[in-house]
């Protein structure tokens, strides 16, 4: 099996090279890795031990953000190193003060996994949420370097839960400690034996929670958004953009602010054609005027601003679940307001608590988001009510961080560190 997963990899790692010139996201997996050991070797002290987070992108990267932060206060004078599979996370947080070194993830190979781990020396590595990659966890084990798993989640319908997922259940007891979400996956763990685990939370919580306070104010934004209410569509694909138009020729009293997954041109201007009123935030900041923006939809085509555009917003949308997956719903949640999301949702905790409280609302055509939207918006009591209860949500599932923290502290970093 370890000859078919090693071919897997090959395979998958030649395929993206093919598509390299036809893809951006593509050339970027395959020029990111293009000598990258030799850069490693270059530029870390394999003498100096290290601590190792990886992250499969920026989603994970924020999710274990609170943990690595503080981590760093407690251990300020060692190396951190962190490693990304995707490029959406490498590329936006590549100069982060959190971390000595960042890198992309060579591909799991056994040559790959000795070399990482012999060139950047951790004394400890720590992954998130659903990252397993034999190879690495192997050498890791071998080595007897602790692994932890943080806000990881298990479902029944997993590989490793399947008759035929032997290689995929030997991969997880490579690893240290789990730190499970929820108790759903502290008991698939117990199935397969594994006791090494406890129920701390989803770190995601710590994250958003403080979003309100540390967000940034865009005066831009603030301008786009007076005399009229707001909504703001985050992580949208196509499938939402289609909805989304409709609810905008139904509602020409409020605004949107719509933040699309992909920033590439071609799917800027797709939603220029739907939008023929859309102003594109790269233009409207410059320059900067102190007059109420005529313009009832605003087009973000950069990266790293959503999170603190719900802040201008009364209802959010999140997009993806007409596809995959939903994206992000804990960010808008945070600031007390009514998240509303397609179908495709199942796979995600918070998205069915936010629906079993009221915080919640999930549509699954166009006639079911204009309904869901017309109460909302018709309503204040209701949509006021529905956004407290998702922001008191996100309040209280907050914690994790602290429970992670102690015993890592306890066990792998050592009681002295604390407050230095």
């Amino acid at each position: 099996m370890w000859i078919l997963y090693l071919a897997g990899i090959k395979i998958y790692g030649l395929l993206i090279y093919i598509l390299s010139p036809f893809n951006d996201k593509a050339k970027k997996w395959s020029r990111g890795r293009r000598g990258l050991l030799s850069r490693i070797a270059r530029e870390v002290d394999p003498d100096s031990q290290s601590i190792w987070f990886h992250f499969a992108s920026l989603g994970e990267f924020e999710q274990g953000r609170p943990v690595l932060e503080g981590i760093r206060l407690h251990r300020p004078n060692t190396s951190i190193v962190v490693t990304f599979y995707s490029p959406s996370g490498y590329e936006i947080r590549k100069n982060t003060p959190l971390a000595d070194h960042v890198f992309y993830l060579p591909e799991d190979t056994p040559a790959n996994a000795k070399a990482l781990i012999r060139l950047i020396n951790p004394s400890l590595a720590i992954f998130t949420k659903y990252e397993y990659w034999p190879f690495y966890f192997r050498t890791l084990a071998s080595h007897h370097i602790p692994l932890y798993l943080i806000s990881a989640i298990f479902r029944p319908d997993q590989v490793f839960f399947k008759p035929y997922g032997g290689f995929f259940r030997k991969t997880l007891t490579y690893v240290t400690y789990f730190f499970t979400q929820n108790q759903d996956s502290l008991n698939l763990l117990a199935r397969l034996g594994l006791t090494n685990a406890s129920l701390a939370g989803d770190t995601r919580f710590d994250r958003v929670s403080t979003l309100p306070e540390s967000r940034k104010y865009i005066p831009e934004i603030e301008l786009f958004a007076k005399e009229a209410p707001v909504l703001v569509a985050g992580s949208t694909w196509p499938a939402d953009e289609a909805l989304l138009v409709n609810l905008h020729i139904r509602f020409p009293d409020w605004k949107i602010i719509i933040a699309p997954h992909e920033i590439h041109e071609e799917h800027l201007r797709s939603i220029e054609k739907l939008f023929p009123d859309a102003v594109r935030f790269s233009k409207r900041s410059k320059p900067i005027t102190h007059h109420p923006s005529p313009a009832t939809v605003l087009l973000i085509d950069n990266i790293g601003m959503l999170s603190s555009l719900y802040a201008y917003g009364q209802i959010a949308y999140i997009g993806g679940g007409f596809g995959a997956g939903i994206h992000n719903t804990l960010e808008a949640a945070a600031y007390g307001i009514p998240v509303i999301f397609g179908p495709n949702y199942r796979k995600f905790q918070e998205a069915k608590d936010l629906l079993a409280n009221g915080g919640g609302f999930s549509v699954q055509s166009t006639d079911e988001l204009i309904a869901v939207f017309d109460n909302l918006s018709a309503d204040a009591s209701h949509r006021q009510h529905a956004g407290q209860t998702a922001g008191r949500y996100v309040r209280e599932h907050a914690g994790a961080t602290a429970v992670i923290l102690h015993l890592l502290v306890e066990k792998e970093l050592g009681s002295n560190t604390i407050g230095e």
